[in-house]
């Protein structure tokens, strides 16, 4: 076999001279071609004001995501528990977000549909952190950290699917890794946030309620993403 198929067309014994010099000349000119269009479809993902809007929505789970990472388990802690204790506690919310993601985005590919997934998953998450500002007992912090940890864990499916709704190639792929440089940024800006807000208030809600805007925000976002997209692929009505 490896005697058989050789490296290179050229060198294909099986095949004539007329079909080894058409397949060179075809497998050349096909990559001079995507040679000559890959920089302009990079500067094409990049420049798309949608990859920009999906970033700042990925900011904001980002910063939701984060924020439960380094404050989830000092939250718990600030009512009086042991550290192995609050280890405990603080998978039960990670645990029934996996859950929740996987059930959520078999929906969203059985129904085809991602805006509204993205949408109600954000203001889940949003809905769980102003609630944390509020709870005054272990079982409603938990509760409250079930939902932003589901409703942020639900979004990413979804919100992952939507830049090669309208990228492809190499603008994809510059698309992707732009979303995923601005967006990750969030996972600074919400956690040391909270840290600032903490230390100048001495309590959480105000960071809670920051990063909870945030994910509104995301959610507003998806709306105006899903909008635009709808005017430009709509047809525009002949007149008679």
């Amino acid at each position: 076999m490896l005697g058989f198929l050789t490296d290179r067309p050229e060198k294909a014994k099986w095949l004539t001279d007329d079909e080894r010099r058409w397949l060179v000349e075809t497998m050349n000119a096909e990559t001079t071609s995507k040679a000559a269009t890959a920089s302009h479809s990079i500067w094409r993902g990049l420049a798309d004001p949608r990859v920009l809007a999906l970033a700042l929505i990925y900011f904001g789970t980002s910063a939701g995501l984060y924020t439960l990472g380094v404050w989830a388990p000092q939250i718990i802690k600030q009512f009086g528990l042991s550290s192995l204790q609050v280890g405990f506690l603080n998978a039960l919310p990670a645990t029934a977000a996996v859950v929740a993601m996987i059930l959520w985005a078999r929906h969203s590919d059985r129904t085809g549909e991602r805006t509204w997934h993205v949408v109600w998953a954000c203001l889940i998450a949003a809905a769980g952190l102003a609630y944390a500002g509020l709870a005054a007992g272990v079982v409603a912090v938990l509760v409250a950290l079930a939902l932003v940890n589901i409703g942020i864990s639900s979004a990413k499916p979804p919100l992952w699917s939507m830049p090669t709704l309208f990228l492809s190639g190499p603008a994809a792929a510059a698309g992707i890794a732009t979303i995923n440089s601005i967006g990750n940024l969030g996972g600074f800006v919400g956690p040391a946030m909270i840290g600032w807000i903490k230390d100048q208030t001495g309590s959480f809600v105000g960071g809670l309620y920051f990063v909870a805007g945030l994910l509104v925000l995301s959610a507003v976002l998806t709306l105006l993403l899903s909008r635009a997209q709808t005017a430009l692929v709509e047809p525009v009505p002949q007149s008679r």
